[in-house]
């Protein structure tokens, strides 16, 4: 097996510049979400042989899932602009209606964590979805005048990782709503092997399955994982990029076989241990890990669920079998019972 290049084609230490070049720009290399490439494809095919503007489209799903790539992607295939904001920047009906009035003919504007958008700005948007027109109030109180204000056809593209916050009058102006899932294994690996080559990586045997089998169902996490085992390599192993050095790589990095990082089995650790299981309050659980309650349960206790490891009760949480398992412990034994406490049904 040859060396790793020690000249990156892309700036050391410019992490979102490498992450960029690692997009798919095209639907037809859009891997692991293939019925929302499908569905995509046709909304954009159709609007191009109707030479018309492409209806609104909603993205939904958690983060590192590839939402502003697509977004990135309908701009590429429509061969037009793309604008790109995010809804907490956009806290006055002033900020959206200055970008909706500077809009091209046909342009894609990306607005991502939608459902963060200020209130006064998500009703100019309504209008401005449907009728392509916003209203610019002038002046204040009795003698205000709203200026109605012709805007171009434009396309929409809305992301958001919490779907159920966005009010139903703006759901329902998309035209198309996809909700993207965790990728598999298989997907993650075929991803993992393509970002390699356009870093000029040669990756030994097993070298993408190990890596896609810790990355949680997200493609961002597998390309990080990817250059953290790369440097790995290239300090500590002559370059050479086994899947004994991926795992080495990994365990270094402290992601653990299934994907836990050291927050996950700090909370783990806190519930079975401290808590002999649960019930724990979140409060109190942050307090026992010296993190922030938003980030455990925003951070570490959606896969921690996922995975089957930790319940969310009334009560509190509640590790699992599983849990007590993978980190090789024992499960409490109910009082006067062989069965135990955390048993999975």
């Amino acid at each position: 097996m040859s060396e790793l290049d020690p000249l990156d084609p892309f700036p050391q230490g410019d992490e979102r510049a490498v992450e960029s070049a690692l997009r798919p720009t095209h639907l037809r290399d859009f891997g692991g979400q293939e019925r929302v490439a499908e569905q995509l494809g046709l909304v954009i095919e159709a609007a191009k042989a109707r030479e018309s503007v492409p209806e609104h489209v909603l993205l939904s799903g958690p983060p590192g899932l590839g939402k502003t790539t697509l977004a990135m992607i309908i701009a590429n295939e429509l061969a037009v602009p793309i604008r790109i904001s995010s809804g907490p920047a956009i806290q006055h009906a002033g900020d959206l209606a200055a970008i909706l009035s500077s809009l091209e003919q046909g342009e894609v504007f990306f607005l991502d964590e939608i459902h963060r958008m200020a209130r006064p700005a998500e009703e100019m948007l309504y209008l401005a979805m449907e009728d392509f027109r916003v209203d610019v109030v002038v002046g204040k109180g009795p003698g205000a005048t709203a200026i109605p204000l012709e805007i171009p056809p434009f396309t929409l593209v809305g992301a958001t990782t919490r779907a159920g916050l966005l009010p139903g009058p703006l759901r329902d102006r998309f035209g198309f709503t996809a909700q993207l899932d965790f990728y598999d294994d298989d997907a993650l690996s075929r991803i993992v092997n393509r970002s390699a080559k356009l870093l000029g990586i040669e990756l030994g045997k097993g070298v993408a399955d190990e890596i896609a089998s810790r990355s949680r169902g997200t493609p961002r996490i597998a390309n990080r994982l990817l250059r953290r085992v790369r440097d790995y390599a290239q300090v500590r192993s002559a370059g050479q990029l086994s899947q004994e050095v991926a795992a080495a790589a990994l365990a270094l990095y402290e992601v653990d076989e299934l994907g836990l990082d050291r927050l996950d089995r700090r909370v783990l650790e806190a519930v079975c241990v401290k808590f002999g299981g649960g019930p724990v309050g979140l409060g109190t659980l942050a307090m026992a890990v010296s993190e922030e309650a938003d980030t455990i349960e925003e951070v570490a206790e959606p896969f921690l669920v996922r995975k089957g490891f930790l319940m969310r009760t009334p009560r509190g949480r509640i590790a699992t079998a599983s849990a007590f398992h993978h980190l090789g412990l024992t499960p409490p034994v109910a009082p006067g019972s062989q069965d135990s406490l955390f048993a999975v049904s």
